[in-house]
């Protein structure tokens, strides 16, 4: 009996926390307004360092962060940023936990006067995915224009880490670009998403 060898993008490699990532979330559309925050928190903490290392402390994050809820975050004082500031499971950086304070207190603001965070993300891509057909590594891009846009819009409303490079990832994550390679098993799958 031979094994079948699945196809995927190269940068998971072989660790079976990168590959579950891939096989399972990468890619995915996202629309929960919560979930969004989440993760664009997560790809500002991962500025500078491998994502690897951040979806290795997502969960400590998730703790440390009140599972990500904005409403709780928004309220967090210099206490709680201090307390955050001596948390070894999560990205000890001051600037970026004061960014995901100033960013929880933009989400409220989009919930409360509209048009909500999802809708405004999903927006841009008329509430599709943008499917790509990229057939290599060196073919994706770090940012593009439609990043640099989101990026704008989500600084001027006051969001902190989400620079271009940051909101493309952002936008690989949570499915408003479909990034698998053409080769990948997952490309197919998240296009008919």
């Amino acid at each position: 009996m031979t094994s079948v060898e699945t196809t995927r993008c190269p940068w998971p490699g072989t660790d079976p926390l990168y590959v579950a990532y891939h096989d399972e979330e990468w890619g995915v559309p996202e629309f929960d307004d919560r979930a969004l925050y989440e993760k664009l928190i997560l790809d500002g903490f991962q500025a500078g360092l491998a994502w690897i290392t951040i979806l290795r402390k997502r969960e400590a994050f998730r703790s440390a962060f009140d599972n990500f809820v904005p409403e709780k975050i928004a309220r967090y004082d210099a206490g709680k940023v201090e307390a955050l500031m001596s948390d070894a499971g999560i990205v000890r950086n001051r600037l970026k936990i004061e960014g995901a304070v100033r960013s929880a207190q933009s989400w409220l603001d989009m919930m409360e006067a509209g048009p909500g965070f999802s809708s405004f993300l999903w927006g841009f891509v008329d509430g599709r995915p943008i499917v790509n057909r990229y057939k290599t590594m060196s073919d994706v891009p770090a940012e593009t224009p439609l990043s640099c846009t989101i990026s704008k819009e989500l600084k001027a409303r006051g969001f902190k880490f989400c620079g271009p490079t940051i909101v493309y990832a952002f936008m690989q994550a949570t499915g408003l670009v479909n990034d698998h390679l053409t080769s990948c098993h997952r490309h197919k799958a998240c296009s008919d998403l």
